[in-house]
C-alpha cells in the first residue's frame, strides 16, 4: 500500500511544481517522474538542514520542495544551452 503512495505523492507534486514553476502541468507520466526524483532530491535537501517528515503532508511538501528545485535547475540548464 505504501508504494500506491508513492506513486500519488509523486504524481501530486510533479502537478504542483509544474503549476508552480511553468504554469501548467506535464502530463502523468511526466508529473510522476518530476514528483519522484523530486522526492528523492527534496528528502536530502531536508536532511541537510536536519529537517525529518513522517506524515502523508510532510512527504509531499518534502516532495514539491525537491520538485520544484528539480524544475528550476533544469530550467537553468536549459538556458544556457539555448545561448
Amino acid at each position: 500500500m505504501s508504494f500506491i503512495w508513492y506513486i500519488l505523492i509523486g504524481i501530486v507534486a510533479g502537478f504542483v511544481a509544474g503549476k508552480l514553476m511553468r504554469g501548467g502541468g506535464f502530463g502523468i507520466i511526466v508529473n510522476l517522474v518530476v514528483g519522484i526524483i523530486g522526492g528523492v532530491l527534496g528528502g536530502w535537501l531536508f536532511s541537510l538542514f536536519g529537517i525529518s517528515t513522517s506524515s502523508i503532508i510532510g512527504n509531499l511538501i518534502t516532495s514539491v520542495v525537491g520538485a520544484v528545485f528539480l524544475l528550476w535547475i533544469v530550467g537553468l540548464l536549459s538556458r544556457r544551452s539555448d545561448n
